[in-house]
């Protein structure tokens, strides 16, 4: 947010108020600025930095270095990958540190969505936290972030996937599933980042395309999509925009 009351130099005459024109022009130049896009080094790196592995005796799945408060760093993952394992959850940080981890918040603070989250105290390391961004639009290039599952268990490691937003919902399918996007999400991945070119979150994911379990695409209101639109939905990996999940998060996260 534009700080006004530092960018203003008002020069008062009477009961005017008149703005200095080469004040006037700086905030010109400030507003409406896109943000700067990365390079794809640069992009790997941001990414890197806020993607933890979420543990519970085998590892699970992706998380998102999300805030920081003195030394507690609050995560963001989905539900469906604390689900998948028991108390007590482990964080593996970019550095290869082991944290202990406590779940916070119960679901419905988050209001029925996908959505999970771990706190865990880092005293002697400050680590990145993400810079958010907003809901992209379709055609935007974005990259997804994580760490792969396979049948013998975790890849050697993190990855980072390029595509770009193919669909924004005009509403939420069940778990709050909003963005479909041709990222090739692995299993593994949910929870992990979901970045444009400027290295800022504007999504989470979640749903890897061609799912061969459940039914992800019904919509949060019980209505159900065309047989096209669930064919078309199929084919694409599927987020929660930062939109939905930004003041879940936020109000969840201080209150502990």
């Amino acid at each position: 947010m534009v700080n006004w009351r530092t960018l203003l130099l008002v020069v008062c005459v009477g009961s005017l108020s008149i703005a200095l024109p080469t004040q006037v022009s700086q905030i010109k130049a400030l507003i409406g600025q896109p943000p700067i896009q990365l390079s794809a080094p640069q992009l790997n790196q941001r990414a890197r930095s806020i993607t933890v592995k979420v543990i519970s005796g085998e590892a699970l799945g992706s998380g998102i270095l999300m805030y920081k408060r003195d030394s507690v760093y609050t995560v963001l993952t989905n539900d469906h990958v604390l689900k998948a394992g028991n108390p007590p959850y482990q964080i593996l940080t970019p550095d290869g540190k082991i944290y202990e981890a406590t779940k916070i918040s119960p679901a419905k603070s988050l209001q029925g969505n996908d959505l999970g989250l771990l706190q865990f105290v880092a005293a002697d390391t400050d680590y990145p936290v993400a810079q958010l961004g907003t809901t992209p639009t379709a055609e935007t290039h974005v990259v997804a972030a994580g760490f792969p599952f396979s049948a013998q268990g975790f890849k050697d490691g993190f990855v980072i996937k390029s595509g770009q937003v193919k669909w924004v919902l005009d509403k939420a399918l069940e778990g709050g599933y909003q963005i479909g996007y041709t990222n090739e999400v692995e299993k593994g991945m949910s929870g992990g980042p979901l970045l444009n070119r400027a290295g800022e979150l504007v999504g989470i994911n979640g749903v890897h395309a061609h799912p061969i379990w459940g039914d992800p695409y019904l919509f949060q209101d019980g209505s159900e999509p065309s047989d096209s639109d669930r064919e078309k939905m199929s084919q694409y990996s599927w987020g929660i925009p930062v939109a939905t999940f930004e003041p879940l998060v936020f109000s969840a996260a201080t209150a502990n």
